[in-house]
């Protein structure tokens, strides 16, 4: 008999997402991957000045901010041809960096370490057993006995009390949960402490950037200017403060996020070491240049693609190949005006929104036909995985020495072999493994920007082309990232110095779109297949590999009826 259970919304975080999932003997035999809620906002940016495009497109998320910005701003410099100075590439590698390793954190202590984390086990914890161990792991200072003892206290005071507060909701003691119970208290404190931490490390988009969330940018450059001896600009002191922030945060993850995720690992790898791996396809923009953004063969993080999991050899991929990167809509809420039976290139693409689906209160999908306001992009026809796992593995094909010797560095430090990386426990560790490697690169870029400066080249913009009579009647560009879920691109066709044209392809529309016209899975889907379900009222399971790709849908997919009334609320832990 097969069944079929509802997790809607499964975020932790912004957005909603729907997954149904069937299940046969105790596992996953099918799923489905719906967007519940839509922007539009290709459809607000039409008629407007280009070179404001980044201010509208970095608000479809509170998250991933600074890294939508950073596609708009490459996609119009890209149709216009503007060169930016280095200081500007290092600006905005430095907030990309500060971006990952505070999103990292948060997603690993905040969104994803209650799937492995039970809170309550961690009322039974011996607090000298767990300081000892705790100091095994790294010499983080916080790990006395009488720390973990006054934490358990307080935890003891949330359940006392009836109320877990921030830890309500949670499925403990299902017996999927492996950890001892010092070690789970363990993750509770470095839950509470990564809460305080994280809140530091975003000031470098304060400083370079005037403000987080939704620092500012620039068609051309970055909108800050440097003088050491000024008040309004990049000074001395910032730049100090800059430099204590990014040497701060590379303590917080050597010795608190990369202990942690290696102790938690350990416990769950014989399993979800082999569990979650779904498709074998794995694409990377790339990001992070020490030459400019048109070279990207000098990136950090290479870009190209792995196609069934061969790591000897790197792909191409050309994000203006017609050919190449297409968006379907045969599963997805949306009409083509020449019909939803083919894909279409980013450049021509249409946002003409069709709602089929259930009325409230909410049936199940009709997964047979539109079931998602999620477009479905392939590669050359096929489904592709994105985010830290993939540039991991894009990184390592491509010959990447860094990415090699942090993966080899990984899978020794959980003595597991390289198959572990192809699942749900491989996709949390490599997060881990680029966060070391990011909080390393974060300093490279300040001494290279401190260099700079010192040898007196202090430019930050360059605004030769900012005027829109110099323009051509028409131009298209694309810009390409990284956003810490993946490989994110922003296509513009520019008309009579407007926007003719938007699309946005992000990582959750690559990971989370529904099944393609030949019924092809995408990310989440796939990843689901085979999955064993302990107790189907309770699919911890589900979470587990769902949140492996730290989802996040707002900047993919609110859903409001004609008169703008907000339709459903659903609670989940």
């Amino acid at each position: 008999m097969t069944q079929r259970i509802v997790v809607d919304p499964i975020t932790r975080i912004e957005g909603h997402l729907r997954i149904e999932a069937e299940i046969k003997d105790g596992k996953i035999v099918d799923a489905f991957s719906s967007g519940t809620m839509v922007r539009g906002i290709e459809i607000i940016l039409k008629g407007r000045d280009p070179r404001d495009a980044w201010a509208f497109v970095e608000r479809v998320c509170g998250v991933c901010t600074t890294v939508h910005a950073l596609a708009s701003v490459r996609s119009v410099e890209n149709a216009l041809g503007m060169v930016i100075p280095p200081n500007a590439d290092l600006i905005r590698n430095l907030m990309f960096c500060a971006q990952y390793m505070q999103d990292h954190v948060v997603h690993f202590y905040h969104l994803h370490a209650l799937d492995w984390v039970d809170v309550v086990s961690a009322l039974s914890a011996d607090p000298q057993k767990t300081s000892d161990i705790a100091k095994s792991l790294s010499n983080w200072p916080k790990s006395s006995p009488g720390y973990f003892s006054d934490l358990q206290k307080r935890l003891k005071g949330f359940v006392e009390s009836g109320q877990l507060g921030i830890f309500a909701n949670g499925y403990w003691g299902h017996p999927a949960y492996k950890l001892p119970a010092e070690v789970n208290l363990i993750g509770v404190a470095h839950y509470l402490e990564a809460l305080e931490w994280q809140k530091e490390i975003v000031k470098v988009h304060t400083i370079f950037g005037g403000k987080n969330p939704h620092p500012n940018y620039l068609v051309g450059g970055v909108p800050c200017a440097i003088n050491l001896d000024g008040n309004n600009a990049i000074n001395a002191e910032r730049l100090a403060y800059v430099q204590k922030l990014l040497e701060d945060a590379k303590t917080f993850v050597n010795q608190v996020y990369i202990p942690d995720l290696v102790a938690v690992a350990k416990y769950y790898k014989s399993d979800w070491g082999a569990i979650g791996g779904g498709l074998k396809n794995y694409l990377a923009y790339g990001d992070l240049p020490l030459n400019g953004y048109n070279n990207p063969e000098s990136f950090k993080f290479p870009r190209g693609i792995v196609m069934d999991r061969d790591l000897t050899k790197i792909i191409p991929v050309d994000a203006s190949d017609p050919q190449q990167i297409q968006e379907f809509i045969a599963h997805s809420y949306y009409n083509y005006s020449d019909g939803n039976k083919t894909g279409k290139h980013p450049w021509a693409g249409e946002t003409n929104l069709h709602y089929t689906g259930p009325k409230p209160p909410y049936d199940y999908l009709k997964v047979e036909e539109q079931y998602s306001w999620l477009k479905t992009p392939r590669w050359k026809g096929n489904p592709m995985e994105v985010g830290p796992l993939s540039r991991m593995l894009v990184g390592f094909a491509a010959g990447n020495k860094e990415i090699q010797e942090v993966v080899k560095w990984g899978l020794s430090a959980l003595e597991a072999p390289v198959e572990a990386l192809f699942s749900t426990l491989g996709r949390t560790a490599a997060r881990g493994l680029e966060t070391k490697l990011v909080a390393d690169w974060g300093l490279e870029f300040f001494n290279s920007l401190i260099t700079n400066i010192k040898n007196g080249d202090t430019r930050t913009a360059n605004t030769e082309k900012w005027d829109p009579e110099t323009w051509p009647a028409e131009a298209k560009g694309v810009g390409l990232t990284e956003a810490p879920r993946g490989a994110l691109a922003h296509w513009i066709v520019i008309k009579d110095k407007k926007i003719d044209n938007y699309q946005l392809v992000v990582p959750s529309t690559w990971n989370a779109s529904p099944r393609d016209m030949n019924g092809q899975r995408s990310a989440y889907e796939e990843s689901l297949i085979g999955t064993p379900i302990a107790d189907p009222e309770k699919p911890l399971e589900i979470l587990r590999t769902i949140h492996s790709f730290d989802p996040c849908l707002a900047c993919a997919v609110h859903l409001y009826d004609e008169k703008g009334t907000y339709l459903h609320q659903l609670h989940t832990f």
